[in-house]
């Protein structure tokens, strides 16, 4: 018919306190305006039709809040009622769910008992979006599968893999953050930017107005370079010459629209044109580098840090990368206005830049387990690299708890993670009562 019948059901504490956590701002704006949200996700991640949304529902829980600062600076609470009327305007029934106790609100299993109502409901629903990260909720998917429904969970929380592999597609922190702030998200941020088979694809950006000059500054930079050069070219030791020149321009406009430095080379169209991750060259005056694969060596990690990767899917680093990561999170947060998109795409392409072929998606992990370790990037004053190290370490620990690591194990997991063998993390800012379960 040209539509997906589409069911939405959202776990408003869950998904408001998960995102609150990462970027206090996308939180408050997904909250006050989900109707513009909710048109992007007509279209996200869709194979055929748009989404028709036949039921909206907001399951919140009207006395539920977080800690806050308002305009002063003064700390303050910021309860969800506040976002009923929003949500009503944007076309959602809102279900009224307090607390049942200490840490549940009820949310879920309302969910599980309507979401398995609509199954034999008529019309036939043929898509159920979950907005949720709490894993209690994969029988439902199960159910869902053996009644041959798609399905796909929205949640900025790292939910656990069990839930997330029954799903037909899944919306994640970034995803999320990208979808509320008006980017697209089906994308794969983490593919070889600087492949030649992807930089033909990547050159639809448009360059600002106010940046035309710089942009000519930078084609003349890069064309120099390559006509010039004798050999391959090591793109880290291009894009760092072009920053030192340019860097307010580049910082403010992400290499002029095109989100990457191999991107914005791209959109030059250099003839014969050749480039991998570290290197560029032209195909017809130079032989081809050795080293083109882009990827990190496949390390050996000791025992302990083997099974995190196998739990957690911890990013399989080598051991002296980490520090380097947290270094580069914490320039952008003494450097930037936060925003967590564009502090990973930022970090990411520094990195990079630097000659660490590090994925967007290994620096998300560590930002996302620094915020739930108890130091958010956003803090003011910024956080340091070693309170990034602790918080990113502590949170890796805690998630597993239940493997029974014993002392000696731990000990080797933060030091291979760059910590320190005894947990020194500044406490936790209390954001929040804790609806997460």
């Amino acid at each position: 018919m040209g539509y997906v019948r589409t069911a939405l059901y959202l776990d408003f504490d869950n998904v408001f306190i998960g995102l609150f956590k990462l970027d206090p701002e996308v939180a408050i704006r997904f909250a006050r305006d989900p109707g513009t949200w909710l048109r992007h996700l007509s279209t996200a991640l869709t194979d055929d039709a748009e989404r028709r949304w036949l039921i909206l529902r907001c399951y919140l829980n009207p006395s539920g809040w977080v800690g806050h600062r308002d305009p002063s600076g003064e700390p303050t609470r910021l309860f969800f009622s506040k976002f009923r009327t929003s949500f009503v305007r944007a076309g959602f029934e809102v279900i009224d769910c307090p607390r049942y106790n200490a840490t549940k609100n009820g949310a879920d299993i309302r969910i599980v008992v309507d979401a398995v109502d609509a199954l034999s409901a008529d019309p036939c629903y043929e898509e159920f979006v979950i907005a949720s990260g709490d894993s209690d909720m994969t029988p439902l998917l199960q159910r869902l599968r053996r009644a041959d429904r798609r399905t796909m969970i929205v949640s900025p929380a790292d939910t656990a893999e069990a839930f997330t592999s029954i799903a037909d597609r899944t919306l994640g922190n970034q995803g999320l953050l990208a979808l509320i702030q008006g980017e697209p998200v089906d994308v794969d941020d983490d593919a070889d930017d600087a492949a030649a088979s992807a930089f033909g694809d990547a050159v639809g950006g448009v360059v600002p107005v106010d940046q035309k000059n710089a942009y000519e500054s930078f084609r003349s930079m890069v064309v120099t370079e390559y006509e010039n050069a004798s050999e391959p070219l090591n793109m880290a030791t291009v894009a760092q010459q072009v920053r030192d020149e340019l860097d307010d321009a580049i910082s403010r406009t992400r290499w002029f629209g095109f989100g990457s430095f191999a991107r914005a080379v791209g959109s030059l169209r250099l003839p014969d044109l050749q480039m991998s991750q570290h290197r560029m060259w032209d195909q017809s005056r130079h032989a081809p580098p050795e080293d083109t694969g882009a990827a990190p060596p496949r390390i050996t990690l000791p025992e302990p840090v083997e099974r995190m990767v196998d739990l957690l899917n911890l990013p399989r680093l080598p051991q002296e990368w980490w520090p380097l990561i947290y270094q580069t999170l914490s320039d952008y947060a003494r450097t930037n206005e936060f925003n967590l998109t564009e502090c990973t795409r930022w970090s990411r392409d520094r990195l990079r830049e630097q000659g660490f072929p590090i994925s967007r998606g290994s620096v998300t992990f560590v930002a996302q387990g620094t915020s739930y370790g108890g130091c958010p990037l956003y803090r003011q004053p910024p956080p340091t690299p070693a309170e990034i190290g602790m918080a990113f370490t502590k949170n890796v620990v805690g998630r597993a708890d239940d493997e029974g690591l014993s002392d000696d194990e731990i000990t080797t997991v933060r030091a291979w993670l760059g910590a320190p063998a005894k947990d020194e993390t500044p406490p936790e800012d209390q954001a929040s009562q804790d609806a997460l379960g």
